[in-house]
């Protein structure tokens, strides 16, 4: 079980180019799905399940994404703290390990902001989490329902739910579904500057520290002008 404080990093800095002139204009945590913006349905789903506190970074578009989250409500959970990358995008795992100084709790959430998820993926996670035995643990879906997706899978579970990559399988049954619960401790002795969260992934499956929980819920990945159009007539049934 996760212990308080909840606290959350939410990666936006990303430069939205499968968007297209859409993602030229606009971050892609500010681009509308249903009735607002993805970065306030992550933050909707942290707030449901109990975060308090969250970090966001920022990079492509930064003023127009800091002025959407200063408009927040100020008593609105979670409340924001913005990580600053406009000097140089940091990747995923360079963008955690600079935000993590912004936080305190040793276990946080991690979401990415390119996803819109119907269900209790995240209260099915803290349920699942247990940091004797787990780093990560990521919510995954599965391939078949992953809508906007349109990639060959990303991992494989054993016996106990630890994640097995995809390797030189043709395709595997699931999808990382954008959130996670980690414990801190996998960003020790990481490189400094940029670096991908792969990396921090593949020490966790190393040492068989990494587990998954499948989402039984709605999965839509917002990365192109087509997901937009998918997420949003799926959402209106």
């Amino acid at each position: 079980m996760m212990t308080e404080p909840r606290a959350a990093i939410v990666l936006a800095a990303g430069l939205g180019r499968r968007l297209g002139p859409i993602g030229q204009r606009t971050p892609k945590p500010l681009v509308r799905v249903g009735d607002k913006a993805l970065i306030d349905h992550v933050l909707d789903e942290l707030a449901v399940a109990g975060v308090s506190a969250a970090v966001v970074n920022v990079h492509h578009l930064a003023a127009q994404l800091q002025a959407h989250l200063a408009a927040r409500d100020p008593h609105q959970l979670p409340r924001v703290t913005i990580s600053d990358e406009t000097d140089g995008l940091l990747d995923t795992g360079g963008g955690v390990a600079q935000a993590l100084s912004l936080i305190e709790s040793a276990t946080f959430v991690l979401a990415a902001s390119d996803v819109v998820r119907r269900g209790a993926g995240l209260e099915r996670l803290i349920d699942a989490w247990d940091d004797q035995v787990m780093d990560v643990l990521m919510l995954l879906q599965p391939r078949e329902s992953a809508t906007g997706f349109d990639g060959a899978g990303d991992f494989f579970q054993d016996d106990d739910a630890r994640l097995v990559r995809r390797g030189e399988q043709v395709k595997a049954p699931y999808v990382y579904a954008g959130l996670l619960i980690c414990h801190r401790r996998v960003y020790d002795n990481v490189p400094a500057g940029p670096f991908s969260n792969n990396l921090v992934w593949d020490r966790a499956i190393a040492a068989g520290r990494i587990f998954g929980v499948v989402h039984d819920g709605d999965w839509f990945h917002v990365g192109t002008p087509a997901a937009i159009a998918l997420a949003e007539r799926a959402l209106e049934d």
